[in-house]
């Protein structure tokens, strides 16, 4: 899915930030701070440095901007088996080595976590994004593969936070162990009580994501004991955002702009 934002000058710096997440990788071409358009692919682990070298090639030219305009990279990835794959595949493709979050890179908060090395680059990611962008405490809910929630305290610590399954892994959990239902369209239904099996299953999915991150977000902040902002992001943001009286702000692009930051703060 492509979005514009503007077109790019011919002065200004071009930075690309990939985000490599279990099902998409999310590509993002900042010129300076500004967001000019996002693209995604689907992660294939099987692809070689080559195969994504000319993927990205491809989907920058499709956009009539020239390789030689990206100067600089940075890259978040939860798939290890492709981090280095892709770091490769933009050196091959732009000439540019990227910056990998990873230990050692300079976040700007403090992580804690029992041990940090074990918080995924993604969730650390938005937590640096969400903490430049709102004052006093930050919950952000990244409805993803997983639907996780990250907690940044006042003084922009990253506290941890919870992992629950993300919306499409549990709707696919169910289709393969429940041999008569049958796929369905991740959509809203007309009312919560379904009046057939492909309205019930869309109720139990999105009313029922929708009520377990209000109750999850009660529950944080009734432990944390401060009031947080509390934020969206991810693939369904904007599909369950509507319907969740918890979430105050939906940040698509939040991780990408993450990275943005990480990137300045790690030039």
């Amino acid at each position: 899915m492509l979005v514009h934002r503007g077109r790019f000058g011919k002065l200004g710096s071009v930075l690309l930030a990939i985000d490599i997440g279990n099902t998409n990788l999310v590509f993002g071409l900042f010129e300076n701070e500004s967001l000019k358009l996002t693209f995604r692919a689907e992660t294939v682990r099987s692809r070689t440095a080559d195969e994504y070298a000319a993927l990205l090639r491809q989907l920058i030219f499709v956009r009539e901007i020239p390789a030689s305009e990206v100067d600089a990279a940075i890259i978040a990835s939860v798939v290890p088996q492709l981090t280095d794959v892709v770091a490769q595949a933009v050196k091959l493709a732009f000439g540019q080595r990227p910056i990998v979050v990873g230990p050692g890179t300079k976040t700007g908060i403090s992580v804690r976590y029992d041990n940090p090395h074990d918080v995924g680059a993604d969730r650390i990611v938005n937590a640096v994004a969400a903490h430049q962008r709102y004052e006093g405490g930050v919950i952000v809910v990244d409805l993803g593969t997983a639907t996780t929630f990250d907690c940044v305290s006042p003084k922009g610590e990253y506290l941890g936070g919870v992992i629950a399954p993300g919306v499409q892994v549990s709707l696919d959990a169910l289709m393969a162990r429940a041999a008569k239902l049958q796929p369905i369209e991740l959509a809203v239904p007309p009312r919560v009580v379904g009046r057939n099996t492909a309205n019930a299953l869309q109720s139990g999915v999105i009313f029922g994501y929708a009520s377990l991150i209000d109750g999850l977000v009660t529950r944080i902040k009734a432990e944390l004991g401060y009031p947080c902002q509390v934020i969206a992001t991810g693939g369904l943001a904007t599909l369950l955002a509507p319907h969740c009286a918890s979430i105050e702000h939906v940040e698509p692009d939040l991780t990408l702009d993450g990275l943005r930051i990480l990137y300045e703060r790690n030039r």
